[in-house]
């Protein structure tokens, strides 16, 4: 019997986006081709819970600068843990697996993040749910290496040079990805412009609805 749809090859890449800007973006098409993705889902974060909530852009305006800069892009952007209560990438993670049992799915994480996966709710365990690409960032791959989850990590770390493979891997699976560096950040943005988020509001006008409530297809979105 034929399936009703054939597996996708999804990249996940979770954040505040506080805001989204052309790094994301560029990040996640060079991650795609590696990877031979289909899509690269960004899940927009209600709350990081290791960062605090000064600076942060409410999260209608951090969703809208995701779906502008995403435009055009094999990029979907969601409000999922939003609609589906989950704070905890663990949570998010395996609500997303539950949903879309069809799909294969990759994390996607940046080198400066991985200095405190460690910190992450049930971090060993959701290393064992999916295979994770860490992504390398200027300035940050050394610390990475020496991060204090690697010490864990770095017996499942598979070669750059399979990582269109990565679906036939059974996780624990790490891959350090060495991409076009892209020396962007929201933070440098913010500090430009702390009320970016005001700006962009103005124009949008008012807020789309937006993004589904699941991924789930008919007939069946780093908080951390």
């Amino acid at each position: 019997m034929l399936a009703l749809w054939p597996m996708k090859r999804i990249g996940l890449l979770g954040g505040s986006f506080n805001p989204a800007h052309r790094g994301h973006r560029r990040i996640s098409l060079a991650a795609l081709e590696a990877l031979g993705l289909d899509e690269v889902w960004w899940l927009v974060s209600p709350g990081n819970p290791l960062k605090g909530s000064k600076g942060m852009a409410p999260f209608e305006a951090r969703l809208e600068s995701a779906r502008a800069v995403a435009r055009r892009a094999p990029i979907r952007v969601s409000d999922f843990e939003a609609r589906a209560g989950t704070r905890f990438t663990i949570d998010t993670v395996s609500e997303l697996l539950r949903r879309n049992r069809h799909d294969r799915f990759i994390w996607l994480m940046g080198a400066d993040t991985v200095a405190q996966f460690h910190q992450w709710k049930a971090w060993r365990s959701l290393a064992r749910r999916l295979p994770i690409a860490v992504i390398s960032r200027p300035g940050y791959d050394g610390a990475a290496r020496a991060a204090r989850a690697m010490g864990w990590l770095r017996r499942f770390v598979r070669p750059s040079s399979h990582a269109r493979d990565w679906t036939d891997w059974s996780a624990p699976a790490i891959l350090l990805l060495r991409l076009p560096p892209d020396p962007t950040s929201a933070t440098s943005l913010r500090a430009l412009d702390p009320n970016w988020h005001r700006h962009s509001q103005s124009r949008a006008g008012p807020q789309r609805s937006g993004a589904p409530s699941s991924f789930r297809r008919p007939l069946a979105r780093s908080s951390h």
